[in-house]
């Protein structure tokens, strides 16, 4: 969840939301100390609210800096005017180049007065002398104090932000501060109901969800250096058999773990369609006419934020198409480029150290910028290619040259892309398999008590071999297969049920049988044809699911061939759908029932999905 940003070395150490790991020991005679003295202040709001900020100034005052800011619910501790941060910046490149770093504890978290929100809905209209408040005007009320108070600063002002941190460098785009001249949301919260970390095309994300909520919902009397622990406690060694034994959603609640004590879990419980309270979280539409230079950061392996920083770009070509707005997509869990090292990823070997390369790009942009650096602007898209393992750049994102082709599924399990109907199979035209929410297809294989990020590229025979899973796949490929841009699922599925899930998962399968897991992604099906008004299945009659999936950059390379893989639970990542046309968060026990799930692939129902081949 928001919370993992892995193993990340001292970069980011400062601002890791892990318990016991948010505030940075002070390190006497550190580089930060020696050369920056650092300042706190209570910047006041439009609306009287103070919100706590650390400022951290070179003490070389023969020059004028710009400011760089990260805006964070997560703390922007250490607190106290003589405790220091281990590393200033976004990398440890940067952290040596001469900026005014700064700090701040948004609205209602930690040390800053005022209520928190989650997802700070974006008020249009508002106007610097009024008191209505969002992330855009307290970053706009911020950085003009700044400007005004700090000496020795040239004018400038770039933010940057992982994850929720990313979402407080989206919200501060529109209706910018003049003085704001670049910023990089990197894998920000974007879209919680459609793809990012709460829902997936309205597929509830379950572990991620609970094991966040947990520590990150805890009620706050005012504020506070440290939240003090969890809402509940939960030692869960299996999460899988954990959620199972736990049931319907609604017992998530019980005494024993929420109580509903969690506000944020009952909002995420009590809006379970696409309704007035996800639609303003959503800080897409508000993306237009941004001014400054915008550098929008992801990872191909993202298991939470992949969607918000591709989205996010997308939103801001269509809607701000004027802007300098730059693309960089690598092969890196979520936040793992702000590592010293990033050159493997499970059984993947990049070859090299990719943040090298990624460091020298992102204090290019900021000092490009903020110094008026001699250094060029970036390309449109730099995106790392997995399978060839290379750097790529292009004009346009997805790349021109890439070309949408659908593979069709066909009888016996083949992957292809000729539509025709396969000769010998009239009779079925279809593949079955009975989804039971009593043994749901896992996410990963093996035991695990809290998420496995490996699970978005590791090895999909566990599921290969259920008789729930469908697996279709191509022949050999006689020459590498570069595929470059989104990818969407058009499937026809019946179910003898009302409700069922979805998931669709793209596979390259490596010469000795490794079914290395490229992308997947979920659909809850009462959704396809509106996330406002859910309608059921009608048991036995065939219904189109088309949805789009996240893009790949990924070569398949000769002697490899490429897998479909589809299923309808993916536990516990995702919670499981009863399979009944019910609100799931308020569903009981009995709600819960097998169904038998057809995939059709006949002249009528050709089922496949749509690839962005490259070159042909």
């Amino acid at each position: 969840m928001r919370n993992l940003i892995l193993f990340l070395l001292l970069p980011l150490a400062g601002y890791l939301p892990l318990a016991g790991v948010a505030q940075v020991r002070p390190n006497p005679g550190n580089f930060v100390k020696d050369n920056y003295i650092k300042q706190e202040a209570y910047i006041p709001m439009r609306d009287g609210v103070r919100l706590y900020t650390a400022i951290y100034i070179p003490k070389d005052e023969s020059h004028t800096y710009p400011f760089l800011m990260e805006r964070t619910p997560y703390s922007a501790g250490p607190y106290g005017d003589s405790v220091y941060r281990g590393s200033l910046g976004p990398n440890a490149a940067l952290s040596r180049e001469p900026f005014i770093y700064v700090y701040q504890d948004v609205r209602g978290r930690y040390m800053s007065e005022g209520n928190f929100e989650e997802m700070t809905p974006h008020k249009e209209g508002k106007k610097p002398g009024d008191k209505q408040t969002d992330e855009s005007s307290d970053t706009w009320d911020t950085v003009d104090w700044l400007l005004k108070n700090i000496r020795n600063n040239n004018g400038r002002v770039g933010i940057w932000g992982i994850s929720y941190p990313g979402f407080y460098a989206s919200a501060s785009l529109p209706d910018a501060h003049p003085a704001i001249k670049a910023v990089s949301p990197q894998a920000p919260v974007t879209d919680e109901f459609i793809g990012d970390d709460a829902n997936h095309n309205g597929a509830f994300f379950l572990l991620d969800n609970f094991d966040f909520d947990n520590f990150f919902d805890v009620k706050r009397p005012g504020p506070v250096k440290s939240y003090g622990g969890n809402i509940f406690r939960a030692d869960i060694a299996d999460a899988y058999d954990f959620f199972l034994k736990l049931g319907p959603l609604k017992n998530t609640n019980k005494p024993e773990y929420f109580n509903n004590k969690g506000k944020i879990w009952n909002e995420y419980l009590g809006h379970s369609t696409y309704d007035a309270y996800w639609k303003a979280r959503n800080i897409r539409p508000h993306l237009k006419n941004i001014r400054p230079a915008v550098l929008v950061v992801g990872g191909w392996f993202d298991a939470e934020d992949m969607f918000g920083a591709l989205r996010t770009y997308e939103a801001i070509e269509q809607q701000s198409p004027h802007n300098d707005n730059s693309l960089i997509m690598g092969p890196w869990t979520h936040g793992g480029w702000g590592a010293g090292n990033w050159s493997r990823f499970g059984i993947l070997d990049f070859g090299q150290n990719v943040n090298e390369y990624y460091h020298e790009l992102e204090t290019n942009f900021f000092n490009h910028y903020l110094k008026d650096s001699v250094t060029p602007a970036l390309t449109e898209a730099t995106v790392f290619e997995t399978g060839s393992n290379q750097w790529k750049h292009y004009d346009s994102w997805p790349p021109a040259e890439a070309h949408p082709t659908k593979f069709y599924l066909r009888a016996s399990g083949r992957l292809s892309t000729e539509g025709k109907a396969a000769p010998g199979n009239a009779a079925a035209g279809y593949d079955e398999y009975i989804s039971d929410p009593a043994h749901p297809v896992p996410y990963i294989d093996g035991i695990r008590g809290g998420r496995d990020n490996l699970y978005v590229a590791t090895d999909q025979r566990f599921a290969f071999s259920r008789p729930d899973v469908l697996s279709y796949g191509t022949d050999t490929l006689r020459q590498d297969l570069t595929m470059t841009g989104r990818l969407k699922a058009d499937i026809f599925l019946s179910s003898t049920g009302t409700d069922a899930d979805l998931v669709v998962k793209l596979i390259d399968v490596l010469p000795d049988g490794y079914q290395r897991l490229v992308r997947a992604e979920v659909f809850r099906c009462k959704f396809r044809n509106s996330f406002e008004k859910p309608e059921p299945l009608a048991p036995g009659k065939v219904a189109e699911v088309a949805f789009d999936i996240n893009e790949i950059a990924h070569t398949f390379k000769k002697g490899h061939r490429i897998m479909v893989q589809v299923q309808s639970s993916w536990f516990p990542l995702v919670d499981m759908n009863p399979q009944t046309f019910v609100n799931i968060p308020t569903c009981g026990a009995g709600d819960f029932r097998k169904a038998t799930i057809r995939i059709y692939h006949d002249a009528s129902h050709l089922s496949g999905i749509e690839l962005p081949v490259m070159g042909r």
